[in-house]
């Protein structure tokens, strides 16, 4: 599979409540991930509604409910906690968000993936 494992974007070009898409190799298929910048800190998920399978955003990098307190899905209305992926409220049924490992490496957000680890069937 031939999707990056690391993606990085300058840190200030996600500004709080902001957001930003990538390629990603993730469990032997090619999707999509995305970092949040949460009340100042970055946390990354698959573009992946556990619910539905489907991408959570409706637009492009519209991943906040209106007030900027959760994510949501946009096929079913899902919610989850911004900070941990957890379901908070609608039709998660209490799973949570495939989680990437982010962190700040000086100036960048850097989001990695290991493309090797094994489906996980029992997340939601």
């Amino acid at each position: 599979m031939s999707a990056p494992r690391e993606w990085s974007a300058v840190a200030a070009r996600i500004p709080p409540g902001g957001s930003e898409k990538f390629p990603v190799a993730w469990r032997g298929r090619r999707l999509e991930g995305f970092v949040v910048n949460f009340e100042g800190r970055f946390h990354a998920y698959v573009n992946l509604c556990i619910h539905a399978g489907t991408p959570l955003d409706w637009w492009p990098n519209e991943f906040f409910t209106e007030d900027g307190r959760l994510l949501i899905c946009a096929t079913h209305g899902a919610l989850f906690t911004p900070d941990t992926g957890h379901c908070a409220g609608g039709p998660c049924g209490g799973g949570s968000l495939y989680p990437l490992p982010v962190r700040l490496d000086g100036d960048r957000v850097v989001v990695t993936t290991d493309d090797d680890d094994p489906p996980d069937h029992d997340r939601a």
